[in-house]
């Protein structure tokens, strides 16, 4: 093991012997008021990151499979009427969400003027559900956002803070040996994972939300035009 010797006193040895070296107790213990309150601030950030990140995993896999469920029996029906009959069971999918808005929109229109006058209109309404549906799905995603881009900074600065105050100790206690103050720079460095264990899955979450959402959204668009051929159809242009 080799040691750097700075003077007659200060001895630091190298990295990885210096950590093993450490006590978590005393790192603990070393530790301030304000750097505790940055470790629950990003044990805060955590917990609620992985409550969005397991919500919104449930919210995309059940949204999935009443898609291609209510897909199928939307595909197989003959008339805008048997589907409203048929959605009634997969009343949490997205597209039975944007059909609704369809469908009223048609109804209106049938109520008014004995069938279909107007393809902008509806194409308007299909497109006011779907932002309706996206909406939903995308609620608290800049919750994942936030502690992606700004745990690492709050944890840096209980690092910061942590590194200055040990020092600080380094010179009050009159000591010149690093080993004096090393659980202090520890226990400020665990500022930092922490920052760090709070915004890595929350970064990795968002990526793969985001990218579930935007097929939802492309899937909710392909259905429109579905929708729109089957008013035609069903009711004639």
């Amino acid at each position: 093991m080799v040691d750097l010797v700075l003077g007659n006193q200060l001895t630091l040895a190298t990295p990885f012997a210096f950590l093993l070296q450490l006590n978590l107790v005393d790192m603990v213990e070393h530790t301030d008021a304000l750097e505790m309150a940055v470790v629950g601030l990003l044990l805060c950030f955590s917990v609620f990151s992985w409550t969005v990140i397991f919500a919104k995993w449930s919210a995309l896999r059940s949204a999935r499979q009443t898609n291609q469920r209510f897909l199928r029996a939307f595909r197989k029906a003959t008339g805008l009427e048997a589907v409203v009959i048929a959605s009634e069971q997969f009343r949490p999918s997205p597209l039975v969400g944007v059909f609704d808005y369809g469908y009223e929109e048609v109804e209106r229109q049938v109520k008014t003027r004995g069938r279909v006058t107007s393809r902008t209109s509806v194409e308007r309404a299909l497109q006011l559900g779907i932002s309706e549906e996206l909406t939903k799905l995308e609620r608290n995603m800049q919750w994942l956002a936030t502690t992606a881009s700004v745990a690492p900074f709050i944890g840096l600065f209980g690092t910061v803070w942590g590194i200055i105050r040990a020092f600080n100790d380094l010179t009050t206690q009159g000591s010149t040996s690093l080993r004096a103050v090393g659980p202090g720079i520890a226990g400020a460095l665990i500022a930092t994972a922490f920052g760090l264990f709070a915004a890595i899955p929350a970064a990795i979450a968002y990526n793969q939300v985001s990218h579930s959402i935007r097929q939802v959204a492309a899937r909710m668009e392909d259905f429109a035009l579905e929708f729109l051929n089957l008013a035609e159809r069903s009711l004639g242009d």
